[in-house]
């Protein structure tokens, strides 16, 4: 099983937006991907409380069933759509990606 997480921290005006606005429209995005991955098992989508400087603004935790899936699920046409607004919308990425 292949878990994959990334955070990112998000601009405070992104796409005509505030920085809630763009949280809320990047986590209904990636929600509508639920049973539409061949290989997901898993999709959360989360919002930071602490508001540190350390902390990221949303965060998503997802599983798949080995690497291929997870290969498969970057270059899927219906993730690869959300990039660009996703991408308008942070400041900064960070990605873990490990085998259990």
């Amino acid at each position: 099983m292949i878990k994959h997480i990334v955070m990112w921290r998000l601009k405070e005006v992104a796409h005509g937006n505030d920085l809630q606005t763009n949280a809320t429209l990047i986590k209904e995005k990636l929600m509508a991907l639920r049973g539409k991955i061949s290989g997901m098992t898993a999709l959360e989508v989360g919002f930071d409380f602490s508001r540190t400087d350390s902390s990221c603004d949303v965060v998503l935790y997802s599983e798949f069933v080995d690497r291929q899936a997870l290969e498969a699920y970057q270059v899927n046409p219906e993730h690869a759509e959300l990039k660009p607004f996703i991408g308008g919308a942070s400041s900064e990425r960070r990605i873990a990606d490990y085998e259990v």
